[in-house]
């Protein structure tokens, strides 16, 4: 297979006339300033397809639903109320319609890959299924119809608070013990092989709320290779539980005592001190930003310009699924530094193009996070690749060393034309290859949810 470009960000630099030669799962050759030949895929601008690293993908069918205001105070805690009673009524089919749906829109978005961080594990009321690994298997079947690159990452949840209290109400669902873990982890391992040989499989202790310092020592004593995802620091209440019981805060406590390292990623890490967010930067791990979700939850924002000052690393995730939008994201993360620091372009050297300095940020960390070998556009990389229209109106007008500000900032996800997961060329000319089949089967879920939670 080969594919034919206008132009293509190759690097840094932008080139005219680029031929790419699929090698399967990965890319063969590259050669600028070439012709195309009959049978190659033309498109107008080919870039790198984005790495999605934190997606609770069940969560799209919420959308909309808990958007009216709570008696007393809303805030995420209310809403972590409405999920629970939310997924009490998903099934095993729910769960794959839902999360085909949320990776066909992750891809049509310009997202080649996702970490799955996967919680959602036992029947209602925390019964567990016959094959403990029922609900994982479920995602990698909707990962497999869709083509997604998937890094899969089973959660660990073990407590309901700081305080290692029992679980109860909808956590049951989340809950194993960590012999039951080492084993789901074990059963997920062997399923992963009938997937393409790009999926990867990662763990994720939930949080320092919901997994005990004693269990976090012994995952990372067994896990010594691949991606390890935690949430971290997301809302103050969970900070200063933290602190009052392990006597740190999160981020520290982590860096102190988990030997956080470039195969970590922390997700959101919102509320953290100057020296908190310059260790993190040093670490090596990656921050993992959501700010779609962020917003909607009133988490708060993510100290970015000391961050990157410090050398850190980021990427972006679609979490709560709320919207999915690649170009939102990124843009909305810059927007919430602006209205912050009462400035302009904030994530970024002076001189130096917002836009680039996001996208290729992202492109970076999330490649990182995810254990893929992803990016960039070069000979030997897996063939991650989206391609944009550069007539469309939010990019006409633009010269080339704009052309990635006006993606972020003016045009949104609708330029994306063409995307590549692996080789896999699962969206042409705006449409998913199984976008219809996997359109039915959602609304037909959804139908059966709606009746379930109206009685």
């Amino acid at each position: 297979m080969a594919v034919f470009a206008k132009r293509a960000l190759l690097g840094d630099q932008w080139h005219c006339d680029v031929r790419l030669r699929l090698a399967g799962a990965l890319i063969g050759s590259v050669e600028s300033g070439s012709a195309a030949q009959d049978g190659d895929t033309r498109v107008d601008t080919l870039l790198p397809a984005m790495p999605n690293l934190h997606s609770h993908s069940f969560q799209r069918a919420m959308a909309g639903m808990t958007e009216a205001r709570a008696a007393g105070q809303d805030s995420f805690w209310t809403w972590r109320s409405l999920m629970y009673r939310f997924l009490d009524h998903l099934t095993p089919d729910h769960v794959q319609a839902i999360a085909a749906l949320a990776f066909m829109e992750m891809q049509k978005a310009g997202y080649a890959s996702v970490a799955e961080f996967h919680y959602l594990h036992h029947a209602p009321g925390g019964q567990r299924y016959d094959n403990p690994a029922e609900l994982s298997a479920r995602i990698f079947a909707a990962a497999t119809q869709t083509g997604i690159g998937l890094t899969h990452l089973p959660v660990l949840y073990t407590h309901s608070g700081v305080d290692l209290a029992p679980l109860a109400g909808g956590q049951l669902r989340f809950g194993n013990a960590l012999d039951a873990y080492t084993d789901l982890l074990e059963r997920c391992r062997a399923r992963l092989s009938a997937l393409p040989e790009d999926a990867r499989l990662g763990v994720a202790p939930h949080s320092l709320r919901a997994t005990s310092p004693a269990d976090l020592r012994q995952l990372l004593a067994s896990w010594t290779e691949g991606p390890v995802h935690i949430h971290a620091a997301e809302q103050l209440q969970e900070v200063e539980s933290v602190e009052a019981r392990l006597g740190a805060r999160p981020v520290d406590w982590l860096l102190d005592e988990a030997g956080v390292n470039e195969r970590w990623c922390l997700i959101h890490a919102t509320h953290m001190t100057a020296r908190e967010t310059e260790r993190l930067a040093r670490s090596g791990a990656v921050a993992g930003l959501c700010p779609i979700t962020e917003a909607n939850l009133g988490d708060g924002i993510f100290n970015g310009p000391a961050y990157l000052r410090a050398g850190g690393r980021f990427g972006i995730g679609t979490d709560s699924n709320v919207r999915i939008s690649l170009t939102e994201e990124l843009r909305l993360l810059e927007y919430g530094q602006r209205l912050t620091h009462r400035v302009r372009n904030v994530m970024t050297a002076e001189g130096a193009s917002t836009g680039a300095t996001l996208f290729k940020g992202a492109l970076s960390g999330g490649a990182q996070a995810l254990g893929r070998d992803c990016g960039c556009i070069a000979p030997g990389k897996l063939a991650d690749l989206m391609a944009i229209d550069t007539q469309a109106p939010g990019l006409c007008a633009l010269t080339e060393a704009q052309l990635l500000d006006g993606f972020v900032f003016a045009s949104g996800d609708q330029p994306v034309t063409d995307l590549w997961s692996a080789g896999r060329h699962m969206v042409r000319a705006g449409h998913h290859l199984a976008e219809d089949a996997i359109l039915a089967d959602y609304r037909n879920a959804m139908a059966d949810l709606r009746r379930l939670l109206d009685t």
